[in-house]
């Protein structure tokens, strides 16, 4: 374990460092700040609730964006600079090595998050709003984040660059949002298997809604805990190749 968390310092001073860390960061805060403004606060006379959805409904598709472009250079950066021939050789496991890249853009992906947190405060001001909701949508944020980060590790881990790594964690998570639209289009009891598969849909609403259910809980973390595996199995295989 100690190894794991050398890299992720290692990696997260990275992303402190580097300018693309803050670029990242900026454009998520300033979007999120623009869509919250335009399309929450500024929508007229609403409830508080209705509100803060709104607003965990925008800061979603943020998180995703983010958590991916963070994720993208993980491992695809390693074989583009030479250097990951230095972690193979390295006395450390696969599951370390991914475990700790995993836990520095994870890590980076909650500080963002939790920087937004002056916007739904922001709704106090007029309005009234449950701590409990709050605390349950950022959670929602936290797991999606987790999901997303996990997703585009194993881009990362396919890909010989950044670019193609982006690109491969972009088709998959992308398809795993719109599985819901599939299952709209095919029959029982299909539909409501592929409805279970979709990333966003039925699972992160009941987070935006404040209400948290163990089942949204037990989903987010089998995601993430399937592409950190399936990561681990590739970088094993490209290790003996």
């Amino acid at each position: 374990m100690s190894g794991a968390l050398l890299i992720a310092q290692r990696e997260l001073r990275a992303y402190l460092r580097s300018p693309f860390g803050y670029i990242v960061g900026a454009a998520m805060l300033l979007i999120d700040g623009l869509l919250f403004q335009g399309y929450a606060l500024g929508a007229g006379a609403r409830l508080s609730a209705d509100v803060l959805h709104d607003f965990f409904y925008f800061a979603s598709g943020t998180t995703m964006v983010a958590a991916l472009l963070l994720s993208m250079r993980l491992l695809a950066e390693e074989r583009q600079t030479g250097t990951l021939v230095l972690l193979n050789t390295a006395p450390l496991h696969e599951w370390a090595i991914i475990a700790g890249k995993f836990l520095s853009a994870f890590a980076f992906v909650v500080l963002l998050t939790a920087i937004t947190i002056y916007m739904p405060l922001l709704i106090l001001v007029n309005g009234k709003v449950s701590p409990g909701h709050i605390a349950v949508g950022y959670f929602g944020l936290v797991l999606l984040g987790a999901a997303s980060v996990a997703i585009g590790l194993f881009g990362s881990t396919l890909a010989r660059s950044q670019v193609l790594a982006a690109i491969i964690g972009a088709g998959i998570l992308v398809t795993m949002l719109l599985l819901w639209l599939v299952g709209k289009v095919t029959d029982p009891p299909l539909n409501a298997f592929l409805a279970a598969l979709a990333l966003h849909n039925q699972h992160q609403d009941a987070f935006m809604s404040g209400l948290l259910r163990l089942d949204n809980v037990v989903y987010y973390v089998g995601v993430t805990y399937f592409f950190l595996l399936a990561s681990t199995k590739t970088l094993e295989a490209r290790r003996w190749r």
